[in-house]
């Protein structure tokens, strides 16, 4: 198993346990077979209409099903206090920290539901000696955190991986549908990234391939370095502040 894995898992049992697990398991059972149900009657009126829209919606509604129980089986099953957990209480560095707020007002996401993508970036960065800022730079452009995200081209999760470009960069025994698990879709984001920057020979470059863009202008590559630019500005300022408390604070204390 990757650190990666390693540090989600250990994330997610950590403070996912907003409501006690039986509720959760409760929960994605229902919404299981309310899909499952709703397929099955679109799937009978397609049968008798002949209609392809029919057969297309209930595709999606199964595939939204499988995602479903993806996501289902990473449910922490252990009962806690209910709550998650302070996010000053976690791994993060001052900065980190810092950049954490800065992605809380500015996609207007809780800091709690998006901590354990942040540890998972930190550890891949330093696996794949990527920095862990461009990373969270990426999946803010791309998905603005969003990990159940896809677009019109079939690209999936945090850091729009398009499946049937990158079926080799899965981790074993991992199909499409856990590309919609934020720790297999930044490991296979961060692969993706890795090969266009050595098959283009500059990060600029890389990133434009990352996107698919030919645009002479740059303006893919640009966009997710002014990002990575604030967020390093909030982390330099969550870093200054946190000296300036440390300085003001009498030793012993």
């Amino acid at each position: 198993m990757s650190v990666v894995s390693v540090t989600l898992q250990k994330s997610m049992a950590r403070g996912l346990d907003v409501v006690s697990s039986v509720t959760q398991q409760l929960v994605m059972i229902a919404g299981l077979l309310f899909l499952l149900g709703v397929a099955s009657i679109v799937f009978k009126g397609s049968e008798s209409s002949g209609s392809k829209d029919g057969h297309s919606a209930a595709s999606i509604l199964i595939a939204n099903a499988l995602a479903l129980d993806v996501i289902a089986q990473s449910v922490p099953t252990t009962r806690g206090a209910g709550i998650l957990r302070d996010t000053k209480a976690s791994s993060l560095t001052p900065g980190f920290t810092g950049a954490l707020e800065y992605i809380k007002r500015r996609y207007r996401v809780s800091p709690e539901a998006v901590l354990p993508v942040f540890e998972t970036a930190e550890s891949i960065g330093r696996e794949r000696s990527i920095d862990p800022l461009l990373i969270l730079a990426i999946i803010g452009i791309e998905s603005g955190f969003n990990p159940f995200a896809e677009s019109s081209m079939g690209a999936r999760g945090l850091m729009q991986v398009i499946p049937r470009f990158h079926m080799d960069k899965l981790p074993k025994g991992k199909d499409v549908r856990h590309l919609f698990d934020p720790a297999v879709n930044i490991q296979v984001g961060v692969l993706v990234l890795e090969e266009a920057i050595r098959r283009h020979g500059d990060l600029v470059a890389g990133l434009q391939s990352y996107a698919g863009s030919s645009d002479i202008r740059k303006r893919y590559a640009n966009k997710v370095l002014n990002e990575k630019a604030r967020l390093e500005k909030a982390a330099q300022a969550a870093q200054a502040a946190q000296s300036a408390r440390n300085m003001d604070t009498p030793a012993g204390t």
